[in-house]
């Protein structure tokens, strides 16, 4: 069965728009937009619940192109219904400082939920954003008043489909039953280099039945068909769904559809016209006709469906005004009033208590004492809960518990990321995920993509160093610390003892625009005494934590387990300084005068001491100093014995501090 022709017409505004817009910015991709088009048709008009004038609505379904090199389908989408996106935003589709860039991203458009590009990570972000709606629904929702209702739609391609974070991601929506994810496969058979059955034979269908998701089968143009299994896809509340839609790309063009000549390059003005013919399509370049953006508009729509909602929360509020306030409270992504307060004092109640423990049990022991008054929290681990201490006393499980705040994620460090990144963005919770650190590398576009959001994420990293020892140079990470530092908007926390930990802890939960990575020991640390204006002063990220002795000549900076070496060494020195810099970027947005105060510029005699790669410290003490780490890979061996054989020792650093004040 073939689509009417007046639903094709409404669904073939989106292909004129795409192909004129693509020529326009003489790049892009109008092939993925063009195919998809009659399923974008009838997910969006007839089953999408939004609100364009209110792009925030709690409420509203999720949308997102997991395939976001399509993204003029999703700017065509957001224009058409009646978001804030006009005609002259389209113009300038991938030009400097539009609000239609190459790839769609968060916080231009209105109505982008989540930026994608990345294949594989769109579909990794929509089960976060389903994964939350089910465990807030459990939370909150009682008595017949749903307030949290709402469906995760997603389009991806095969590109998506043969990336292996679409594999952790989808086994894992399988396994915890996220009955509100309907899934859009783009079945065109091609991709950049040409027909994909010559490198992606695999049987769809069979593989997701395998994870337990329901799975249907369409013609991607046939409308009826489309609507006839979303249907399907959403009274099915027990699995995920995949709808795979047989489609042509770049369908209406004549000569170049069904073909990846079409994929990513514009069509040309002589085969635009002839699309434009073939379309039945007399209007110019840009122009959509009245009757067409009315068949489209869903602004009254969905003001009807917010207003509904907002009679909903209202009785949901007379009835239940604790929980009304503490979900409003978490879905603005405010902490409670309370939490600043009671973590202040938990911090002084561990700087009370001395203990020499590892930081990643003073982690969990941070977690413990933050967990009961920040029920936002959603833990989890790449199946390392036991290493990586994540796990605190009221940590409920989501598969056993709907309304738990935790989950078991497996093997799967980098989809466990990417569906936390998914989980901030759709708010009500603060996602920590965990994993060793050398294992940050399986994750690492995904830590890059929720910095590039700005979304609090806290990425818990353990076994930072070869004081892991034994296990050897495959687990003991060298230059992971360096790139995470080296990644803008995220901050990184090598806290030294339990106060910097719990430090740490409270700058990653305050921090509203980013995410923070914390990175905690194996092995014991020494507690380190302060003052209480050391102990303001670690939330700076650096500070003095040992005034010289006389004169001051050298300086020591040191972090983690190293700053026990460098406390160490200066008790056989005399004029020398021992900086800890748990966080670097914290440390650099202080104001000129602080950071002058800590590590004054005339001091030339510099000292850095850190168990990973040297490269990260030269900028802190210049050409003139040292850097006491790591430039090999580790080797397997007790970690005293790796320490005294790399040279990262209290000698080491005594050595290096007296010949550069020679």
């Amino acid at each position: 069965m073939t689509t009417p022709l007046n639903e094709r017409r409404i669904a073939n505004a989106i292909r004129v728009l795409a192909m004129d817009a693509v020529q326009q910015a003489n790049s892009g991709h109008p092939g993925a937009p063009m195919g998809m088009a009659d399923i974008a048709d009838v997910v969006w008009r007839e089953f999408l619940n939004h609100n364009p004038t209110n792009p925030q609505w709690a409420n509203r379904d999720r949308f997102v192109l997991s395939n976001g090199h399509g993204s003029m389908l999703q700017y065509a989408l957001l224009h058409l219904t009646g978001y804030d996106l006009s005609i002259e935003d389209l113009k300038q589709f991938r030009q400097l400082h539009s609000k239609t860039p190459g790839h769609p991203e968060l916080g231009y458009a209105p109505g982008i939920e989540t930026t994608t590009g990345p294949l594989g990570q769109g579909i990794a972000n929509a089960v976060g954003f389903a994964l939350a709606e089910k465990t807030l629904a459990a939370q909150f929702n009682k008595d017949g008043l749903n307030v949290v209702d709402h469906f995760t739609y997603c389009f991806l391609g095969d590109g998506c489909l043969m990336e292996g974070i679409s594999h952790e991601a989808c086994s894992l929506a399988g396994t915890l039953g996220l009955g509100k994810l309907v899934v859009y496969y783009d079945d065109n058979g091609i991709s950049i280099d040409g027909e994909v059955e010559g490198w992606f034979s695999d049987d769809t269908e069979q593989r997701f039945n395998a994870y337990g998701w329901q799975v249907l089968r369409v013609d991607g143009h046939d409308a009826d068909a489309i609507r006839q299994a979303t249907v399907e896809a959403k009274a099915e509340s027990n699995k995920p769904t995949i709808i795979i839609c047989k489609t042509i790309i770049g369908l209406g063009s004549p000569n170049k559809q069904g073909k990846e000549d079409c994929h990513g390059a514009p069509l040309g003005k002589d085969e635009i016209a002839l699309t434009r013919e073939a379309l039945g399509w007399k209007e110019d370049a840009f122009v959509i006709p009245e009757d067409v953006y009315a068949a489209w508009d869903a602004k009254a729509k969905g003001q009807t469906s917010e207003a509904a909602w907002n009679e909903l929360f209202a009785q949901y509020q007379a009835k239940y005004p604790t929980e009304a306030a503490e979900l409003l409270r978490r879905i603005n992504g405010d902490l409670p009033t309370d939490f600043a307060e009671k973590a202040d004092a938990f911090i002084a109640e561990t700087n009370a208590k001395a203990e020499t423990i590892a930081t990643r049990k003073a982690s969990q022991n941070t977690l413990q004492a933050f967990g009961p008054l920040l029920p936002e929290l959603l833990g989890g681990s790449a199946d390392l809960a036991g290493s990586n201490l994540t796990l605190w006393k009221g940590c409920q499980g989501v598969q056993e518990n709907p309304a738990g705040n935790y989950v078991y994620y497996g093997v799967r460090e980098f989809g466990m990321t990417a569906i936390a990144n998914g989980v901030a963005l759709h708010g009500g919770f603060v996602p920590y995920v965990a994993t060793f650190l050398m294992f940050m590398e399986y994750a690492r576009n995904a830590v890059r993509m929720s910095a590039l959001m700005k979304q609090r994420v806290i990425h818990v990293y353990t076994h930072d160093s070869i004081g892991l020892g034994e296990d050897g140079p495959t687990h003991q990470p060298i230059e992971q610390i360096a790139s995470l530092r080296g990644t803008p908007n995220l901050n990184t926390w090598r806290p030294c003892d339990t106060v910097e930990a719990a430090v740490s802890w409270k700058s990653a939960l305050e921090r509203k625009d980013g995410p923070t990575a914390l990175i905690f020991s194996r092995q014991n640390l020494p507690f380190q005494a302060r003052n209480e204006a050391q102990i303001q002063n670690v939330a700076k990220g650096g500070y003095v934590l040992a005034e010289e002795k006389g004169e001051l000549k050298a300086i020591i900076i040191a972090t983690g387990s190293e700053v026990s070496l460098a406390m160490e060494a200066y008790a056989q020195l005399e004029g020398v300084r021992v900086v800890s810099m748990p966080c670097a970027e914290e440390f650099m947005k202080q104001d000129a005068a602080y950071r002058e105060a800590v590590l004054p510029a005339h001091i030339r005699a510099r000292v850095a001491v850190e168990a990973a790669h040297v490269d990260y410290w030269w900028k802190f003490v210049g050409l003139d100093g040292k850097v006491i780490g790591m430039t090999t890979y580790g080797e397997s061996a007790p970690a005293k014995d790796l320490f005294q054989f790399f040279g990262i020792t209290t000698e080491a650093v005594v050595a290096a501090v007296k010949e550069l004040t020679a």
